[in-house]
């Protein structure tokens, strides 16, 4: 064990461990069915996850949920990381910023549902412009009781499945200037339309559709916070997703490494297991150095937040954890792809369904390169020693 866990995360690690092998058998029907199992079976599952208490693991205990330590939520996602396909995506989340940002009306209607599994939450931040940084033009103007939100979001994740979206706006001020808003807007209100639903490298039942905004009223009681509060939020959804993606990727890594090496063992060339041959053992090595290092940052930035240390040091620190794990799943990926060889370039190989599903985590939630920039910065004002030590 490379990072000393308590009795009680390491029961937690056993339920997403085995929670994951229930999934793994299907990865196959999902990869050639365009991400979809059997809606019995996919009903099956959430209901799992949710009964097991993966939906509400980050819910306060005041409001129904476990409120568990960071580093357990990263142990739970590390281990649904080994599943291809998203199926581990059968459950929806709440998070405790939306309990802090919410008010009780809100979380009745939206945010309490996510968990016990009413309704569905998609994030309509992006924009055609924006790429990795918050440019946001989505505009939200005031008209009495309402808003009228006008403009275009991209990648959408999970919109196809989702009640209502999180919708990341500006609003325009008098002085000419322009504040920063979160809306809770409902999927199927007047004036949103789907321009474009487009294929991905992947293979999974959550679609990444694009979206128009044409003058939709949005009620005033479904902006989130106050004016200028909105990008606020989502740097706080940014900063739990990006540590997730590299718990994610730490599960991904260390299922193709038990595979390339459980391979490389049985399979002979020459007269002798390829495990044999120093090349193959170089490759298995550095995946091996590669996962224990990128596990370390990610379960101590995980355990900075337990610790209640600055906010704006450990938000470099998932920032490093996200670039970190990141991009050394891709690396293992492509190792083990090439120690399968042609079987490796299967689609029912799991390596090859890896090799095409983590490249995704280089780029969203914020592109690598944009990691090495809010790190750069945080560098810039707080100084080597409080970053690092």
């Amino acid at each position: 064990m490379s990072y000393a866990l308590s009795a009680e995360t390491l029961e937690w690690q056993r339920k997403a461990r085995e929670f994951a092998e229930v999934l793994i058998p299907h990865e196959e029907t999902a990869e050639f069915n365009d991400g979809l199992l059997p809606k019995e079976l996919h009903a099956k599952h959430r209901a799992m996850g949710i009964e097991l208490g993966f939906s509400r693991l980050d819910v306060p205990r005041e409001q129904g949920g476990l409120q568990l330590p960071m580093l357990d939520q990263v142990i739970v996602w590390e281990q649904l990381g080994r599943v291809t396909n998203a199926l581990s995506w059968c459950i929806s989340e709440a998070h405790s910023w939306m309990y802090e940002a919410c008010d009780a009306a809100q979380i009745e209607a939206y945010i309490k549902p996510i968990w016990t599994g009413e309704k569905s939450e998609c994030y309509a931040i992006t924009e055609r412009e924006a790429g990795s940084d918050t440019f946001i033009a989505t505009t939200a103007v005031r008209d009495g009781d309402d808003y009228l939100i006008n403009g275009e979001k991209w990648f959408v994740t999970s919109a196809n499945k989702a009640q209502f979206m999180f919708v990341q706006a500006v609003i325009p001020t008098a002085e000419g200037g322009q504040e920063d808003a979160l809306f809770f807007v409902d999927i199927d209100s007047p004036g949103i339309e789907i321009i474009d639903n487009p294929l991905f490298g992947h293979n999974f039942a959550s679609h990444h559709p694009t979206y128009t905004f044409s003058d939709v009223r949005v009620p005033a009681r479904n902006r989130i916070g106050a004016e200028g509060a909105g990008m606020g939020y989502t740097k706080s959804w940014f900063r739990r997703e990006r540590l997730m993606i590299a718990a994610r990727s730490l599960g991904a890594a260390q299922r193709m490494l038990e595979m390339a090496s459980e391979f490389a063992q049985q399979r002979v060339v020459g007269g002798q297991p390829i495990s044999e041959h120093q090349m193959i053992q170089a490759m298995l090595a550095d995946c091996v150095t590669d996962i224990w290092g990128a596990r370390l940052m990610t379960y101590e930035a995980a355990k900075m937040q337990d610790r209640g240390e600055d906010l704006s040091v450990i938000h470099a620190h998932c920032s490093m954890a996200k670039l970190v794990a990141s991009e050394m799943v891709n690396r293992v990926a492509d190792r083990v792809v090439q120690i399968f060889g042609g079987r490796g370039y299967m689609r029912s190989n799991a390596a090859q369904r890896f090799y095409r599903e983590v490249r995704v985590d280089r780029i969203w939630e914020g592109t690598s390169e944009i990691q090495r920039l809010i790190i750069a910065r945080s560098l810039y004002k707080r100084g080597a020693e409080r970053l690092i030590g």
